[in-house]
């Protein structure tokens, strides 16, 4: 946390920004003299987004947004020199994994400007609504953050003020799970009470985005590891609901519009990390998904960082849309050298992300990360639905069936609860592969898919296809030793060094 608080205090508080997409630049501004306008206002606010677009330093061909996923069984690697990928998908991995230290310091840099707005901004003399909506904003991706960092690392520091060198909070101790999660709802419901508008293409936090998240956390509440039950699993469908029944959002007719700039926060399109082509905050991921130097691609590098394996594609039922080709993934490309000849993979690869001008033409991508999308929220609420009244209803039924009519497979009908339950979550791994999701629901139900049979076998005790199991060790990542050796005040996860 040390080095994390004074990082932030010396540059992202000393900024100025003139766009939504700016990086902060230096200035001589300290967090006593800049808090007077509404520019620095939105300075502030835009600094907090800035922190999702991670990246794991000079680590060779990876992102820590591909972190959970290898721990899921899905995914393999022709990156054999990135040890941080290997250890989490052999179950080896240790608290020096880069990725682990990316997601914390990324979260604790957004979380000290959050608090920071949250602090500064009501005393500025602005227009009301401009305000009421920063402070939503900031609120929500203060929520954000502490939702990541509690499901990844559990118990963690609770930082709610602005720190500096003399703060006692320097050092802070670790917060129970209880009140991580408590204060996510509270951030959350002040955000609903904030002017924020339902939906924004510029890629702003959104109303929808809040009740959306606040659906997500009530969710994860009702599993493990608080157990909260029915009754956050009511909560959960309530709040999802209103999301649904606002009319704002819907599915894309054509999978192809998940990968297509022009569909950048529009409709199915709820949260996204914001890229733009051309400028230092475009894309970096688009080469990440290539496979290994086929030479498929305008970009010059072709790591092979993502693998799917065969088993998983295996999964899904026969004619799902989502597996022909060029719809979730790819096995087969045109050849950079002659877009006549097509270039065979030999395996499967992921193409929901795939910026196609991008790969043919210019080498610079401007395409969004989705966080949340409204497939996910449709899926949720199915399940939320089921378990809060003890069997699907007709409108559980119509927001999983609307998830599969678009992947051509047969509608869901007269199932138990439990049947019913794993057929959403089976959907959940086949609809939201390779985003992000997987292996979070995989820690809130301790449940996962098993390939094979189409069944879910408990986490602990699990084995992925190609050999490594899981452990209660693997319901948590590490919390990075760099942390722990900043503040002795911290205590690792069990099973991590």
């Amino acid at each position: 946390m040390k080095n994390v608080v004074i990082i932030i205090m010396a540059v992202l508080l000393g900024s100025s920004c003139t766009g939504f997409l700016d990086e902060s630049n230096k200035s001589n501004f300290t967090p006593e003299n800049y808090f007077r306008t509404a520019e620095h206002a939105q300075s502030i606010v835009n600094a907090i987004y800035a922190d999702f677009r991670m990246s794991a330093g000079g680590d060779y061909g990876g992102n820590p947004y591909f972190m959970t996923d290898f721990l899921t069984g899905t995914a393999g690697t022709r990156v054999g020199q990135n040890v941080h990928i290997n250890k989490i998908r052999t179950v080896t991995n240790d608290s020096d994994n880069e990725y682990s230290r990316s997601w914390w310091n990324a979260a604790y840099r957004a979380i000290a400007n959050a608090c920071f707005a949250i602090e500064r901004i009501p005393a500025i003399d602005m227009d009301n609504t401009a305000k009421s909506r920063y402070l939503g904003e900031a609120r929500f991706l203060r929520a954000y953050h502490y939702f990541n960092l509690v499901r990844l690392f559990g118990r963690v520091p609770l930082v709610l003020t602005p720190v500096d060198a003399s703060s006692p909070e320097l050092y802070p101790e670790q917060a129970s799970v209880e009140d991580v999660y408590a204060q996510i709802v509270a951030d959350l419901t002040e955000a609903e009470r904030t002017e924020l508008p339902w939906a924004d293409e510029s890629g702003r936090v959104t109303m929808g985005a809040v009740k959306s998240l606040l659906g997500t956390v009530y969710l994860t509440m009702a599993g493990y590891p608080l157990g909260r039950g029915r009754e956050y699993c009511a909560l959960s469908a309530s709040k999802l609901r209103e999301v649904i029944d606002r009319g704002v959002y819907r599915l894309f007719d054509s999978y192809a519009d998940l990968h297509s700039v022009a569909m950048d926060n529009r409709l199915e399109h709820i949260f996204m990390v914001q890229y733009q082509s051309g400028s230092p905050v475009e894309n970096g991921l688009q080469y990440l998904y290539l496979p290994y130097n086929l030479d498929i691609s305008y970009y010059s590098t072709e790591t092979g960082t993502v693998v799917v394996l065969d088993e998983f594609v295996a999964s899904y039922e026969k004619g799902d849309r989502r597996t022909e080709e060029k719809e979730f993934y790819f096995t087969n490309y045109t050849s950079n050298a002659n877009r006549e000849e097509t270039v065979e993979f030999g395996g499967y690869y992921v193409y929901k992300f795939f910026d196609e001008d991008a790969h043919l033409h210019t080498a610079r991508s401007g395409l969004n990360y989705p966080l949340m999308r409204y497939a996910d929220i449709l899926l949720q609420y199915a399940e939320a639905q089921n378990e809060a009244d003890g069997s699907p209803s007709a409108e559980a039924y119509a927001a999983v069936n609307a998830v599969r009519r678009r992947a051509n497979i047969a509608e869901l009908s007269g199932l138990s609860q439990d049947a019913f339950r794993q057929a959403v979550w089976r959907e959940r791994w086949h609809e939201l592969s390779y985003e992000n999701k997987i292996w979070f629901d995989m820690a809130r139900t301790r449940k996962v898919l098993n390939f094979a049979t189409g069944n879910f076998d408990d986490y602990v005790g699990h084995q992925f296809t190609y050999g490594p199991v899981l452990g209660e060790r693997e319901l948590l990542f590490p919390i990075p030793t760099g942390e722990m050796k900043n503040n002795r005040k911290l205590t690792q996860n069990p099973g991590y060094n």
